[in-house]
């Protein structure tokens, strides 16, 4: 931690509350939102997520042709591949049945806090619960 740039925490920062802006702006942080999403009568949310893939997609195409390591750690830019195997399938599930259930991803789950959902509380502990167990059960 010590090799990265001392404006790489308040970045961070400041990246989590414009995320969380605008999730709670673009009411992507309600579950009645996602929900009616995944219920077929809202198409709203494909479209914050399919501009937000079109950015990053074009932020990780550009950038290792302009520089040859991140600004703020120092990193190399590389392909990190990944196995894709039952970890990933039970992983998924696990994610999308919670999602189903809550009507909130993880991220948008603090932006759902922030602007006043706490009842979201729950589907946090849930989160907390589960991450640990999962964590547990690996060591």
């Amino acid at each position: 931690m010590s090799d990265r740039h001392p404006l790489f925490i308040p970045l961070i920062l400041v990246g989590g509350l414009i995320f969380g802006f605008g999730l709670g702006f673009s009411h992507m942080a309600r579950p009645e939102v996602v929900l009616n999403f995944l219920q077929f009568d809202d198409l709203g949310l494909p479209f914050v997520m399919f501009g937000a893939a079109i950015v990053s997609g074009i932020a990780f195409w550009a950038l290792p042709r302009i520089r040859d390591s991140a600004p703020l750690t120092g990193s190399r830019y590389e392909r990190r591949l990944k196995p894709f195997d039952k970890n990933v399938l039970i992983g998924g599930a696990v994610f999308g049945v919670g999602w189903g259930l809550s009507g909130i991803c993880p991220g948008a789950a603090y932006a759902s806090l922030g602007v006043g959902n706490v009842t979201i509380l729950w589907a946090l502990a849930g989160m907390f619960i589960g991450a640990y167990i999962q964590g547990y059960a690996r060591s």
